[in-house]
């Protein structure tokens, strides 16, 4: 009797016993477990920059040993100094700064790796950004300089991989092409902006030779009788297309481009114009395709810093700070509607006003896309709506879009205003399928309308469109161009160099905002990038704005109005800066759109950009952060634009027609 009970007490004795050894046998195994150099791989970036963690990651290759491994954490020695690391998914991966040049070296059992590395001087990023920007506004010429740079950055990056210099800029030339050019065609974002190029400079081509370019400069010719209204008229759609830059510039500069040669407007105002009102307008309007970014990274600043508000309360309160973009606005409408201009654009516009009705209106040598030497077929009635329609199509189609990818990645939610609800989707939309599809449905809507109405046959139509296509191959190199010296940027931390050298001023916290300003400016001047500029700085400043403002012991209210000031200037600085840039996109695009010299149209566009600038910190900016409240700084700010205009601007042409 006493033996049948002890059974089941002996069974779970057995089997305690049997898990405790196995427990003990796999804990033992896995700590039993030696790797060796074939066992493992060490990967890391090879542009390795003074100062700024480079990221390591070990992997283990043995499958047996990787599952063996999982979970368990392994004693690494590096340059002397155990470090305990996790291994996660047959990975260990750790980040390690370099301050000089290193015989770096790993150890793990019976694994060693060593390696030389030779750090680059956080100083030298500038270089490559600093030498294109130079050369492009010394010598006019965007190809050189953009490849010079680029060379530059390549070269220095691979003299500190090891080389002579000889050698490192053979090796530099080979990057270019089989890394850096590789890599700027190898991004959906840049793929889609060059499709979309394409098919609006072919949908351009066609709309063109149907006469309905030609309709359209005849219907605008009752409103934009004189170069006042054409101007203005040019601003008023630069307003109306505010929901993305790209389209903008592209759209508006191609529409316009004829009217304004008529009433003899120089290409570089007309690109002044499309690049001033395309970015500014895009970026403090409520639905818009880049108000997506803007809330992501306010979000997470937010998030750095807890504070209790929701990223679009925050973003609706910076925009009574948003002093550059809308001066930039209001300043393009007192240049037309005084008749003045000062600087290189004031001589562009005298030799425009004077040219001969049949001159070429492009004076330089720029992108040469030669659209406006197109003539309409012969015989046909030019039609305004053969243009008009495929136009709408796009605007319209890609504000469809936005809403349909919006609704698919979001939904709509039954909690929100109608307001924040469609500003909510359009700012997670995908952006750049919306403007492919609604470029697609444009083009296919040219060539139906000229096929069927019989004004060209399918093969002249889409002769037509090709021939589009190749208009804006000039546009494409320098873009990949760009994009490529952008790339270099990042990889050699440009960004960081700027921002630590301004970081390391402290100042009062009412200079933060200013100095946030600057901050931007520089950074997208010299990457080309105002998105990139915002994903750099917002992470970065937003949470030492915050805390500079507790630390210098302001009250919460007041902390409160300079975070503000600081997201909108993050803001308006990358927008700033990237209008001085003769290596932005959207410079680029613009010069395009317009068929302007892009070295002129940045050469005049810098002086008007400057000066908004200067007067939206000095009026508007430095005062905000100070308490100066809003309503009384905008106008302010508007009454020294005006001064401006009126004191140093010139009459263009004081013939009352003009």
């Amino acid at each position: 009797m006493h033996r049948l009970k002890a059974e089941p007490m002996k069974r779970k004795i057995y089997f305690l016993l049997f898990f405790l050894i196995l427990f003990f046998v796999s804990y033992g195994s896995a700590n039993s477990v030696k790797l060796s150099n074939k066992d493992i791989s060490l990967d890391y970036f090879p542009v390795i920059v003074k100062n700024i963690e480079t990221g390591f990651t070990l992997h283990i290759n043995d499958s047996t040993k990787r599952t063996r491994l999982e979970g368990e954490t392994l004693n690494i020695v590096i340059n002397g100094e155990t470090h305990s690391l996790p291994v996660f998914r047959g990975k260990v991966v750790f980040k390690k700064q370099f301050k000089q040049r290193t015989n770096f070296q790993l150890t793990i059992d019976q694994a060693h790796f060593k390696e030389e590395i030779h750090p680059i001087p956080l100083w030298m990023s500038i270089l490559p950004p600093l030498l294109a920007i130079l050369m492009a506004l010394i010598f006019k010429e965007v190809f050189t300089a953009l490849f010079t740079g680029l060379l530059l950055g390549t070269s220095i990056i691979q003299f500190y991989q090891g080389g002579n210099i000889l050698l490192s800029i053979g090796r530099g030339i080979l990057s270019i092409v089989d890394t850096y050019i590789l890599n700027a065609l190898n991004n959906t974002g840049h793929l889609s902006i060059i499709v979309f190029s394409l098919l609006i400079g072919g949908m351009v081509n066609i709309i063109t030779r149907n006469g309905g370019m030609r309709g359209v400069v005849n219907r605008l010719a009752v409103y934009a009788n004189n170069a006042r209204n054409g101007q203005l008229v040019t601003w008023l759609l630069g307003i109306l297309i505010f929901f993305d830059d790209y389209a903008n510039t592209l759209v508006v500069g191609n529409t316009m481009r004829p009217v304004t040669d008529k009433l003899k407007i120089s290409r570089q105002k007309l690109a002044y114009i499309v690049d001033s009102t395309a970015a500014p307008i895009a970026s403090i309007a409520f639905v818009t395709t880049w108000i997506g970014a803007e809330l992501s990274y306010i979000s997470d600043g937010i998030k750095t810093i807890g504070l209790e508000q929701t990223p679009y309360n925050v973003f609706f309160n910076s925009l009574a700070y948003s002093f550059y973009p809308v001066f930039a606005l209001i300043f393009i409408l007192l240049i037309v509607m005084k008749r003045r201009d000062f600087g290189p654009m004031l001589k562009a516009e005298r030799i425009a006003r004077h040219r001969q009705p049949n001159a070429e209106a492009d004076n330089g040598t720029g992108f040469s896309n030669k659209l406006n030497e197109l003539q309409a077929v012969k015989g046909i009635k030019h039609k305004s709506y053969n243009a008009v329609i495929p136009v709408l199509v796009i605007i319209l189609g890609a504000f469809t879009g936005l809403i349909y990818t919006g609704i698919e990645s979001t939904g709509w939610s039954e909690n929100m205003a109608f307001t924040r609800n469609l500003s909510n989707i359009i700012g997670h939309a995908d952006s750049y399928k919306a403007l492919l599809w609604s470029s697609l449905a444009g083009i296919l809507t040219a060539i139906i309308l000229t096929v069927t109405q019989k004004l060209m046959n399918l093969e002249n139509t889409v002769s037509s469109m090709i021939n589009g296509f190749r208009t804006m191959l000039t546009a494409i190199i320098i873009l990949v161009l760009a994009w490529s010296i952008a790339e270099v940027t990042q990889h050699m931390h440009t960004a960081d160099f700027i921002s630590r050298i301004l970081l390391d001023m402290n100042l009062a916290p009412y200079w933060v905002p200013v100095l946030t300003f600057i901050m931007a400016a520089l950074v997208a001047f010299s990457t080309g990038s105002s998105w990139g500029t915002m994903a750099i700085l917002y992470p970065l400043i937003l949470p030492a704005s915050w805390l500079i403002s507790q630390e210098y012991g302001l009250d919460h209210q007041h902390s409160l109005s300079i975070f503000y000031n600081v997201v909108s200037t993050v803001l308006a600085g990358s927008v700033m800066g990237d209008h001085c840039s003769p290596i932005s996109d959207t410079t680029i695009l613009s010069s395009l759109a317009s068929s302007c010299n892009h070295i002129d149209h940045v050469r005049t566009q810098l002086p008007y950009a400057l000066t908004v600038g200067s007067v939206g910190i000095i009026f508007g900016t430095l005062p905000a952060a100070y308490g100066f409240p809003s309503y009384i700084l905008f106008p302010a700010g508007i009454f020294i634009l005006f001064l401006i205009v009126h004191f140093f601007g010139r009459s263009v042409w004081k013939s009352s027609g003009s």
